[in-house]
């Protein structure tokens, strides 16, 4: 496949020449013969320029008003979205879903956790998780560069293609994840649609908002969480007024710490999965915006959702847990259709109004998709030259089909695939947290010590050897600190099973980091 993209888009190289681009594969800044402005940033008309392949289908995709551009620097004339709602009603949407959900209800049905200490777990770990989000967010603006992009700055030209390749796998499967949890409500309202269709109309429509760009999902993030909201509070309703709670007991002994400790994982996975594109969604803010106000933007948008959305579903599975003797719907709707099932048991009173309530919950996954399919596309086009002359609404087209060639076969596997996933991206996103934040704050000094103009330079980007050691150190504390089902860590064995991956990831790669890199800045002086 990739080959064909690479003749049909080769004429663009010979138009480009005359016009405004960037170089993103060779270690010169071609940049510095045709920017014409100083900070190396890119302007849109540039992409439509020549004759050649790329810039015809550039030229069609700009008459449906289809964002062009990729992860180019956004010029400051263009960055004119100036509206602090977009960036939170974007998380808001986002973690509305049952997605967020179904993360409460493995509190029980994983872990096996009482109420108390579930919701208590819950609360923390996603306060925790969220920050990091929160903090990338302010980026966007700043420097006017997605996520991927900025990442070249902490972990250099060619070790930042790992990271990438890291958060396409990331992307892709919460795609697949959240594909099936739709399905799932969908065979909920009519067993006779299976899973594979259910994942299909997810799919589809989540290409459909993401292939247009940037502000067309913005768009659909600022409406789409009120019904989802709105069907959430009659499922809160509906399960207050049954009366089916169950104040499930908080466990004790060095059991409990470890189903908390590996809970939390989970969580903390969740919440912080959306760190690796999180400037991808400010990019377009003015540099003059608060830092202060984007932060707290995204961090409202994230923390009333997640919060909201998993202690409901740590409640309602609760109910799971009525007597033995007794005639529990809501075990036999979680083992026929796992989240699906759980909440058309509690929306089953309501009788046809309770099935349209479940299908716009399914739709609602469109909503935390869309972030995961438009940010796979960016990140694709970092790993090089070829790929980054691909347009991004392509990749955009790719990518969908190879979320929807994981999700169709991994349907029947569902909550092993979540919890298992779940703490890999806790894992990884642990690990390049602690070397962005460790570099910012101690290296860098904060946002002043950056020159986001040599964004493309990859003689002035970092060498990356000690962001590279130091991924491998918080490998290494991963490796021993993580609870899986296929390995068990010795020091999470001394934690009775908990799984701390996360944080011995962040511990060491973080200290490694500051150890090699004022010997990387002295040998090679960037």
């Amino acid at each position: 496949m990739l080959p064909k993209f690479t003749k049909a888009f080769r004429g663009a190289e010979e138009d480009l020449e005359k016009a405004p681009r960037v170089n993103n594969g060779s270690e010169t800044n071609s940049n510095e013969q045709y920017d014409t402005a100083s900070d190396n940033a890119v302007p849109g008309e540039s992409f439509e320029y020549g004759n050649s392949t790329y810039a015809k289908i550039q030229r069609f995709a700009g008459k449906f008003n289809i964002e062009q551009r990729g992860v180019e620097r956004v010029p400051d004339s263009e960055r004119n979205d100036d509206s602090f709602l977009n960036i939170g009603s974007m998380w808001l949407a986002a973690n509305m879903v049952v997605s967020s959900f179904a993360i409460g209800v493995l509190g029980k049905s994983a872990f096996d956790m009482g109420f108390l200490d579930a919701i208590l777990v819950c609360l923390f770990f996603n306060l925790l998780g969220v920050m990091t989000v929160c903090f990338f967010s302010c980026f966007g603006p700043a420097f006017g560069l997605r996520q991927m992009v900025l990442s070249r700055f902490w972990f250099g030209w060619w070790a930042v293609k790992f990271i990438a390749v890291l958060n396409v796998i990331a992307c892709v499967g919460w795609s697949a994840a959240n594909a099936i949890v739709g399905a799932q409500l969908l065979n909920a309202v009519n067993g006779d649609v299976p899973g594979f269709a259910g994942i299909l109309i997810i799919t589809f429509c989540t290409l459909f908002i993401t292939f247009a760009g940037y502000k067309f999902v913005h768009a659909y993030e600022y409406w789409s969480w009120i019904p989802t909201c709105i069907v959430f509070f009659i499922v809160l309703g509906m399960f207050a007024h049954s009366g089916d709670f169950v104040n499930i007991p908080m466990g004790v002994g060095k059991s409990e710490m470890g189903s908390c400790l590996s809970f939390g994982s989970t969580v903390y996975g969740f919440a912080t999965g959306w760190t690796s594109y999180a400037a991808d969604y400010t990019v377009y803010q003015p540099k003059t915006q608060s830092r202060r106000l984007v932060f707290f933007s995204a961090w409202l948008g994230l923390i009333v959702p997640l919060i909201f959305t998993q202690f409901l579903g740590i409640a309602v599975m609760s109910a799971t847990d009525i007597g033995d003797g007794v005639h529990n719907k809501y075990m036999e709707g979680f083992q026929a259709s796992s989240n699906g099932g759980l909440l058309a048991a509690v929306l089953d009173p309501l009788g046809g109004f309770g099935k349209f309530c479940l299908v716009v919950l399914a739709l609602s996954i469109i909503a935390n998709n869309c972030p995961n399919i438009y940010s796979v596309s960016l990140t694709l086009q970092v790993l090089g030259r070829v790929t980054q002359r691909v347009p991004r609404f392509i990749w955009t087209f790719l990518a969908s089909c190879v979320s929807l060639a994981i999700a169709i076969p991994g349907y029947s596997h569902f909550e092993v695939v979540l919890e298992n996933f779940m703490n890999l991206i806790a894992y990884w996103l642990a690990i390049y947290s602690g070397i962005a934040i460790a570099d910012h704050f101690i290296f860098r000094r904060g946002f002043a010590g950056y020159r986001p103009e040599d964004y493309d330079k990859a003689d002035k980007l970092p060498v990356g050897i000690a962001a590279s050691v130091a991924f491998a150190f918080g490998v290494a504390g991963v490796v021993v600190g993580m609870s899986q089902s296929w390995w068990t860590g010795p020091i999470a064995k001394h934690a009775s099973g908990g799984d701390v991956g996360f944080e011995l990831g962040f511990a060491f790669a973080s200290t490694t980091y500051c150890v090699f890199r004022p010997i990387e800045i002295r040998y090679f002086g960037r």
